[in-house]
C-alpha cells in the first residue's frame, strides 16, 4: 500500500480521467486518519521511508527510491507518517475510470521498437506503467503511443519530436512536472547533454 497525506495545493492536472496532485509529505509530522476512495499511481520523487497504520490494525513501513513508481489501491481510514529524516514530494494520480483491461498490441508500441529506452513498470486492467530512459541526444524511432497518457517528469526535458508528415516540435518540462498526451506517432530525441528519464502513465479507458 502507497500512501500519502492528501494535498492542499491545486492539481498539477484534472480532466476526466485523472486527477493529478502534488503532495508534501513533512518528516515526523503523523496525518490525521483519511483514507482513498479511488486506486492510484504513485510517483515518488524522493527518497523516504512511510508509516501508515490501518483503522484498528498493525502499521506497515513502506520504503522508496527516488523515481520508484507504486501502484496503490482504494483504502480504508489510516494513518500515514514519513519516518525518514527528509521531506517527501509524491506526484499522485488519482484514477477516475475503472479500466478496460485493454492490451497494447500494435507494432509501433515504443516498448516493442526501442526496448532499451522504453520499459513496463508494471501494468493492471486501469493503467499501463512505462519508465523512458533516453540517453543524451538519444534517439528513438518512429513509434505510436494509443493510449492517453501523462508523462510525469524525472529530469528536466528539452527534446523534440517528429510526426510521419515531417513536423517537428519542441518540448521543455521542469523534473516535477506532468503533462497530458494523446493518441499520436512519432520519432524523439533527447537535445540534452544529460540522459531523459520520465515516469509515463498510460490509461486502459
Amino acid at each position: 500500500m502507497a500512501a500519502a497525506l492528501p494535498a492542499q495545493n491545486p492539481p498539477l492536472l484534472e480532466n476526466d480521467t485523472v486527477r493529478v496532485i502534488k503532495a508534501l509529505d513533512k518528516p515526523h509530522v503523523k496525518g490525521k486518519p483519511h483514507d482513498h476512495k479511488v486506486n492510484r499511481v504513485m510517483v515518488y520523487l524522493d527518497a523516504g521511508h512511510q508509516q501508515i497504520t490501518p483503522e484498528g490494525g498493525k502499521p506497515n513501513v513502506l520504503e522508496f527510491k527516488a523515481g520508484d513508481v507504486k501502484w496503490s489501491p482504494a483504502t480504508g481510514t489510516h494513518v500515514s507518517e514519513v519516518i525518514s529524516d527528509q521531506p517527501v514530494n509524491i506526484i499522485e494520480l488519482e484514477l477516475k475510470k475503472p479500466g478496460t483491461g485493454k492490451k497494447v498490441s500494435v507494432a509501433l508500441d515504443p516498448v516493442k521498437v526501442d526496448p532499451k529506452d522504453y520499459k513496463v513498470e508494471f501494468e493492471n486492467a486501469q493503467v499501463r506503467v512505462v519508465r523512458v530512459k533516453i540517453p543524451a541526444h538519444g534517439k528513438v524511432p518512429l513509434h505510436e503511443h494509443v493510449l492517453n497518457r501523462v508523462v510525469c517528469y524525472l529530469t528536466n526535458q528539452n527534446g523534440s519530436m517528429t510526426t510521419p508528415d515531417g513536423k517537428t516540435d519542441t518540448a521543455q518540462h521542469k523534473a516535477g512536472e506532468v503533462s497530458w498526451g494523446g493518441p499520436t506517432r512519432h520519432r524523439e530525441e533527447n537535445l540534452m547533454d544529460t540522459p531523459f528519464e520520465a515516469v509515463v502513465v498510460e490509461f486502459k479507458e
